[in-house]
C-alpha cells in the first residue's frame, strides 16, 4: 500500500499535470508547486474521495483569508499529509 505522501504527491501531479518528481514533503502546492485555489478544490475533493475522509478546505481558506494562519498546515504537503492521517484516524475511532 502506497504511503499517505504518495498517494498525495500522485494525486497532486495528476490534478495538476506537476511532475512528480517535483513534488516533496516540503513542497509548497501554491508557492512551490504553482497550484491555484480552484485546482486545490479539485485535489482536496480527489483526496476526501481516496481517503474516505472530509478535509475542512473552506475553514482552512478562511483562516488563511482573515489573516489567522499562513496556511503551511495545510498548504506544503507533508504537513497535508499529516493532517490527512489525523482525519483518517478520527474518522476510524
Amino acid at each position: 500500500m502506497a504511503s499517505t505522501f504518495e498517494t498525495v504527491a500522485g494525486i497532486i501531479s495528476s490534478s495538476s499535470d506537476v511532475p512528480l518528481e517535483r513534488i516533496t514533503p516540503q513542497s509548497h502546492v501554491k508557492e512551490d508547486l504553482g497550484v491555484d485555489s480552484l485546482a486545490f478544490l479539485d485535489i482536496a475533493f480527489e483526496i476526501d474521495q481516496t481517503f474516505g475522509i472530509k478535509l475542512p478546505v473552506e475553514d482552512w481558506i478562511a483562516r488563511v483569508n482573515e489573516g489567522k494562519d499562513k496556511g503551511d498546515d495545510y498548504f506544503i504537503v507533508g504537513h497535508l499529509c499529516a493532517q490527512i492521517d489525523s482525519l483518517r484516524v478520527a474518522a476510524a475511532e
